[in-house]
């Protein structure tokens, strides 16, 4: 068998991903381009400088990289903590280092030196690489941990003689690829960090072959033509399929940048690149379609897009209408998790329902369940199901959280089941509909309230740009909602305005889940991935 084999059923969609024993998954992605001839082409255009790298120069790199970082390490498995933007190096380093045997680790670029120093003392890391925008917080890290990596190395710019270029250019070219198994350990993804210390879940050499054939290629229909671009960074697993494993994957074109995913920006970035794919979050398009009416000329940077592509938060069915009718795309609204790597429910551009997350991917399986762990009322005779837990099974899930048994067991359940933390429900005609996470969903008299609900009811207001909904308790200590509100213009703030948006929600939403109060702010608490942190609301 070759590096891997896709069988498909009758219909020509993927039934089963074979694969043989000896597997290192930087052959299909970085070793097949050669053997297939595609050396010449373009698989990174970096457009912070211009920079463009073909598949033969990624492949070079690759090598010279894993040469380089297992001469420093010095041990088989040693993971390889990236603090690194996003940029042509991640993809050495990410790759070299899975191709010499190492674990790479990609770091979440905006945390500081407090969570950067529990993540090197917890992964117990062979060695760190930062890109100098962040050398500031990885010193001040490396200070005060009690672990020492045995490397540190600046990522410096492709040109520079010094750091990670230079040394690799003193690497050998050629590299044979370490031995591995599927199902042996690969990478690994911190959580973001959304309700607590981030925590490193642990993924096999098969995963991103998995979210590559399932999502990519049978979903959304990435092939070797389309131009990606993605708003979310790389080391976020929805950025880490959109920038680089799902472009590799189809021989197609990756389009980075490391500055900060602005309207202005990436819609600089679109006209630049003319990306046919671009992957981003629901506060992005909303920020979006903001600037497209103060703007009208940006409409002309989306002209080259054939399908556009949200996770991270349930993206708003006004939020889909509006970006429809403005821009002239679609959508497709999804939701995956750094445990599964990937999108496993979404909606695609053949069945797509506004509001909701679609349907499984075929490859996954999912269930709804009570506190009780039983499955849920399903939909039946045009009623919608009740609402309860996610579960998902498939064959990108991690294995486990690195040093965490407790989380381990409560997350990675028995038969390869994984506990989303999410809150669903199932439509009248079966599609997923996003209530919240489990821990931000409200009893409003006796009566479960997702926040997600009202906070799409807010947005739909013309004056409203974003909108986050959290349990408050009430004289009576009894919860009620409380919305917290960002306005498009924030002179706009006042007494009238709230009671306005009081009377919108009661108009539109049951009674009993109408806000009790309505607070303006300049903006939410996010994490980087664009989650809105509902915790720091509910802790002032």
């Amino acid at each position: 068998m070759r590096e891997h084999e896709v069988v498909v059923d009758a219909a020509g969609r993927p039934s089963a991903i074979l694969y043989p024993d000896v597997f290192n998954v930087a052959v299909p992605f970085i070793d097949r381009h050669l053997a297939e001839g595609w050396g010449g082409k373009t698989a990174i255009v970096f457009d912070d400088t211009g920079e463009t790298v073909s598949y033969g120069q990624l492949a070079e790199r690759v090598n010279r990289c894993g040469n380089l970082l297992w001469t420093l390490a010095g041990e088989s498995g040693g993971r390889v903590l990236l603090v690194v933007k996003d940029c042509p190096e991640f993809f050495y380093l990410f790759w070299g280092a899975i191709k010499a045997g190492l674990v790479p680790v990609p770091l979440n670029t905006l945390l500081r030196a407090g969570d950067y120093r529990h993540i090197i003392e917890d992964s117990g890391c062979a060695g760190l690489v930062y890109s100098p925008e962040y050398r500031g917080e990885v010193a001040q890290a490396l200070a005060g941990a009690s672990h020492q990596p045995t490397f540190v190395l600046c990522a410096e710019g492709p040109d520079s003689a010094t750091g990670l270029a230079g040394m690799m250019d003193e690497s050998s070219a050629v590299l044979a690829p370490a031995p591995a198994s599927p199902d042996s350990e690969c990478f690994w993804l911190y959580s973001s960090g959304s309700t607590g210390r981030p925590k490193g879940a642990v993924h096999r050499q098969r995963d991103i072959v998995t979210t590559c054939v399932r999502y990519a290629a049978d979903t959304l229909g990435v092939t070797g033509d389309d131009v990606c671009f993605s708003a979310a960074k790389l080391f976020f697993a929805y950025g880490l399929g959109n920038a680089m494993t799902f472009p590799l994957w189809a021989g197609a074109t990756a389009v980075l940048s490391g500055q900060r995913p602005a309207p202005e920006m990436t819609f600089g970035v679109m006209e630049r690149r003319r990306p046919t794919l671009f992957f981003g979050v629901p506060t992005l398009y909303a920020a979006q379609l903001w600037a497209l009416d103060e703007n009208p000329a940006y409409l002309d940077c989306l002209a080259s897009l054939r399908c556009c592509v949200s996770a991270g938060e349930a993206l708003p069915a006004d939020l889909f209408r509006r970006w429809r009718e403005r821009a002239g795309t679609l959508i497709l609204d999804g939701i995956g998790s750094t445990e599964a790597l990937h999108i496993f429910i979404s909606n695609t551009a053949a069945d797509c329902r506004p509001g909701t997350s679609g349907r499984p991917v075929p490859g996954y399986e999912a269930r709804i369940v009570d506190e009780a762990g039983q499955p849920v009322t399903p939909p039946s005779s045009g009623n919608d199901g009740e609402v309860g837990r996610l579960f998902i099974r498939g064959d990108s899930t991690a294995v486990r959280y690195w040093n965490n048994p407790e989380r381990t067991a409560e997350t990675m359940t028995g038969g390869g089941w994984l506990n989303t933390g999410d809150t669903y429900y199932q439509d009248a005609d079966g599609y997923y509909v996003y209530c919240g996470r489990s821990d931000d969903m409200l009893k409003v008299g006796g009566i479960w309230c997702s926040p997600v609900e009202i906070e799409g009811r807010l947005i739909e207001h013309p004056q409203v740009l974003e909108a986050a909904v959290v349990g408050r308790a009430d004289a009576d200590q009894l919860i009620k909602p409380e919305a917290f509100v960002v306005l498009k213009n924030a002179s706009d703030a006042g007494d009238a305005l709230a009671d306005e948006l009081l009377e919108h929600c009661k108009t539109g939403l049951a009674r009993y889940k109408y806000p009790r109060w309505v607070n303006f702010v300049e903006d939410l608490p996010k994490t980087a991935t664009g989650k809105v942190q509902r915790y720091r609301l509910r802790s002032g």
